[in-house]
């Protein structure tokens, strides 16, 4: 039996969580800003496929968004990881890549991800690309 996972609270209500994955520092803070500041999410991120599957089973996210490409594990890997767990094989999967081709694009949202962003990203307009793949109709819980 896996332990139970927290909900993210923000002032003691709860609000969206969103995990972010992927390998390049200034992608995640720079993400993670624009997820915090626009959309008013708690986000928390993770520097590699398998710290990322580690932290989806210890927190009840709402959204991951997960790099394409990293070392060692990458993001169809991981995602497939996160499809294999019960915990988090429901947790919709956004993929960030700087591969622009509509075959990859298809490709990727093939192996079940909900959505692709492209990098780079304008991170004050990605909370509401997010929000509008996802079909969340606002920024609230």
């Amino acid at each position: 039996m896996q332990p139970a996972r927290e909900r993210a609270e923000v002032d003691g209500s709860t609000t969206r969580s969103v995990l972010i994955i992927d390998d390049e520092a200034d992608i995640r803070e720079v993400a993670q800003l624009g997820l915090e500041l626009v959309g008013g999410w708690h986000v928390e991120t993770a520097a590699d496929g398998i710290e990322g599957v580690e932290h989806a089973l210890t927190r009840a996210f709402d959204a991951i968004l997960l790099d394409v490409m990293m070392p060692a594990v990458d993001g169809p890997e991981t995602l497939l990881r996160l499809q294999r767990e019960p915990a988090t094989a429901e947790v919709p999967v956004v993929f960030v890549t700087a591969r622009g081709q509509l075959g990859d694009l298809a490709w990727l949202e093939g192996l079940g991800a909900r959505g692709v962003i492209r990098k780079p990203f304008d991170p004050t307009t990605l909370a509401i690309e997010l929000a509008r793949i996802l079909g969340w109709p606002d920024f609230s819980c």
